[in-house]
């Protein structure tokens, strides 16, 4: 049971899916950290000044008030009446620092006095009730507290704009007038409020600064990983020579010469390998074409003691059919491992024709005489443009395979299909005639390449571009194991330990396959519901094109001298030992 994603993993899985690209994330992080740097450092500016600019007012106001009060208002006298109060307020308010007054006292008449500067500016109602409280209450004198009265102040908004509202009361005998002051903000708040947009526009000059500094930091960044990207696409893509310039001693330049001596050991090794691979090839190759002369001799030897076998004496006839046989047998072998060779050599060559379907079937039945044990469900007239050749032996090799480990009747449709997508088979296969072309090696020419020409075009069921051809082999037999399945196409896949020797070569379903892929097909084996294996061939009805670009791909390449086999032909025979994959695997 799989865990469940953390919380980091999800988080970044969210950022890859809203960020897909390294610099995208990179000038994010650097808006962020620009941002977060920038408003961090305006917010602690702005408050800063905004506390000094305010407290600067304020205590400027309130010791003029403080000092106007006393020089003032305690000039007045004890009985007082309210036009010297309005009198003081108003010589109070003359103050630089351009505040209202109001004076409250009692009068000589008994009744509470309020004397304002402006009386439509500033009254009573103005001074918040605690305020008031705060002013008037007198406080026990001790050493903690040197004066019964204090001055008190308090910000307030009126009709929007901000205002400092300031209280004391006289220290004398009472009745003592007391005093409030109301002084305006608003230039304070526009300073501040100028200080703050010129603080937002240093914010965002910054942050164009950090993204513009974050897209020069992810170019250099980017540059050397971008060059990193593409060598290693053109190391994937067989350029093993591909190389980085260094330069530096940071990270990038480490992680440059890191790629180079990896790609450096790769190039190493796989020339190494390539050397091992082709020196087995032209191994193979040579040895088959050197059994080649003394298997032809050998042949005709058997071939006259199988004339003679009744003649000859009982006790040494059976050792007779066996030479016979295992003679056949090796040359079979010989044969299939000359074809294998020109396949991983990449010599192998379509010879195209126009031939009817049915037709071919039929042939490559009766040639082996399987016509009794063969059911065939095929229309005439289904042309295809194909080597007949190696059709012959796809068809000989998939219907002897089935006769052999599926007994009779074994069943051979045909019939043709509009390719899905219209997907070309050139494009599913073209990868393997490129692989096949880049193991070319010298001396592994095929020396015996058809020469028929091309037939003069399709009297019927012409094929087009996109058409496939679909050849069904099912025998009735136990079907194949599924553990084989995977490996039925292997050379020398043998299904059982228990017998590693079987009567065929052990290659022929693979020669099948390599037929089927140099014509831009493939074959498939499965199992019927109803008993039985299956075998599937698909060919594009017209392969011109799979040629054509076969040929293209070669010629960029060909440099082949003798020493390869020659002369050998992939045609299956009429007996049982017609090519078979697994060798009896089944």
């Amino acid at each position: 049971m799989s865990e469940a994603p953390s919380f980091g993993e999800r988080l970044r899985t969210r950022l890859a899916g809203v960020l897909p690209t390294l610099r995208l994330r990179l000038v994010v992080v650097f808006a962020l950290v620009a941002l977060t740097a920038a408003v961090s450092a305006s917010g602690i500016a702005y408050w800063l000044n905004r506390d000094a600019v305010l407290t600067r007012a304020q205590n400027a106001a309130l010791n003029d008030f403080r000092k106007t009060m006393e020089d003032d208002a305690g000039n007045l006298p004890r009985t007082v009446q309210c036009q010297q109060l309005r009198e003081a307020a108003q010589k109070m308010a003359r103050s630089s620092q351009d505040y209202q007054v109001l004076l409250t006292d009692r009068t000589a008449e008994g009744t509470e006095c309020a004397a304002a500067s402006n009386e439509d500016d500033f009254t009573l109602r103005n001074v918040p009730e605690p305020l008031r409280h705060a002013v008037n209450k007198k406080r026990t004198v001790d050493k903690g507290n040197a004066y019964p009265y204090h001055l008190y102040w308090q910000r307030i908004t009126k009709d929007g704009d901000p205002y400092l509202v300031g209280g004391a009361k006289l220290i004398g005998e009472d009745p003592a007038p007391t005093g409030y002051m109301l002084k305006s903000l608003a230039p304070e708040r526009d300073d501040l409020n100028s200080l703050a947009w010129s603080l937002g526009i240093a914010t965002g000059l910054a942050l164009i600064g950090a993204m513009l500094l974050a897209q020069a930091a992810a170019t250099t960044v980017l540059r050397p990983v971008r060059r990193l990207g593409e060598a290693a696409r053109r190391l994937g893509e067989g350029k093993l020579d591909t190389r980085l310039r260094v330069s530096g001693t940071d990270e990038l330049a480490e992680l440059s010469r890191t790629f180079n001596d990896a790609a450096a050991s790769l190039e190493q090794r796989v020339d190494d390998l390539s050397a091992r691979e082709e020196s087995s090839r032209r191994f193979v190759a040579d040895m088959s074409h050197e059994l080649r002369t003394p298997m032809t001799a050998i042949s005709a030897v058997t071939e006259v003691l199988e004339e003679e076998q009744e003649n000859l004496d009982p006790m040494i006839a059976p050792a007779v059919q066996l030479v016979v046989s295992e003679t056949r047998r090796l040359n079979d072998l010989v044969e299939n491992l000359m074809e294998v060779t020109r396949f991983d050599a990449g010599t192998a060559r379509l010879v195209l024709d126009d031939v009817d379907v049915a037709d071919q079937v039929t042939a490559c039945i009766d040639a082996r005489a399987w016509l009794d044990a063969v059911e065939l469900d095929a229309d005439r007239g289904i042309m295809a443009r194909l080597d007949p050749r190696r059709l012959d032996v796809v068809l000989a090799n998939l219907i002897g395979n089935a006769l052999k480990h599926g007994g009779s009747p074994v069943r051979v449709s045909v019939r043709t299909e509009r390719r899905s997508g219209g997907e070309p088979a050139a494009e599913r296969h073209g990868e393997r005639a490129g692989e096949r072309a880049a193991q070319r090696a010298e001396g592994a020419a095929d020396g015996t390449a058809d020469t028929r020409a091309p037939g003069a075009g399709a009297a019927g069921g012409e094929a087009r571009d996109g058409d496939e051809l679909v050849i069904e082999v099912a025998d009735r037999g136990p079907g194949i194991p599924e553990e084989v399945l995977p490996h039925v196409f292997d050379r020398f896949y043998k299904a059982s330990a228990s017998r590693p020797r079987s009567e065929g070569s052990g290659l022929g379903l693979s020669i099948a396959m390599e037929n089927a892929h140099i014509h831009g097909g493939s074959i498939t084996a499965h199992n019927a519901d109803e008993g039985g294996a299956v075998f599937t061939l698909r060919l594009p009805r017209d392969a011109r094109r799979v040629a054509e670009e076969r040929e293209a791909g070669d010629d960029t390449g060909q440099a082949h001298s003798g020493g390869g086999p020659d002369g050998g032909t992939d045609e299956g025979n009429g007996d049982d030992d017609v090519n078979r994959g697994s060798g009896g695997g089944r």
